[in-house]
């Protein structure tokens, strides 16, 4: 079985936030993306501190697209510098994690 990965990335914008999403489902970059609605992020930009609402984009996919994912939110991402961070996944319901790899290969 394939090695699967969580990525995390945030957005300002539902609309922005569901074209990610669709886009990496259609492209076969995830299996599925769950979108985190109105969480707030405060954080330092350009020496000053934000405090802002976004979206928050929860992406499944096989470790082995996941330089391709990257790529895709490093240019599709409307932010200058996209938050993009991944873990392992390390256990998971093994339908779950064959469904992941079914559905992105």
């Amino acid at each position: 079985m394939t090695d699967i990965v969580i990525s995390y990335t945030a957005i300002n914008t539902e609309k922005d936030a569901r074209k990610l999403a669709a886009q990496l489902v259609e492209e076969k970059l995830a299996a599925c993306v769950n979108i985190l609605p109105k969480i707030r992020s405060i954080y330092e930009w350009d020496g000053e501190i934000h405090d802002e609402q976004e979206f928050m984009l929860i992406i499944k996919s096989p470790r082995e697209k996941l330089d391709l994912v990257k790529g895709f939110i490093d240019k599709h991402h409307s932010y200058e510098v996209p938050e993009f961070i991944s873990v392992d996944v390390i256990d998971g319901l093994p339908d779950y994690l064959q469904w992941v790899e079914d559905v992105t290969s």
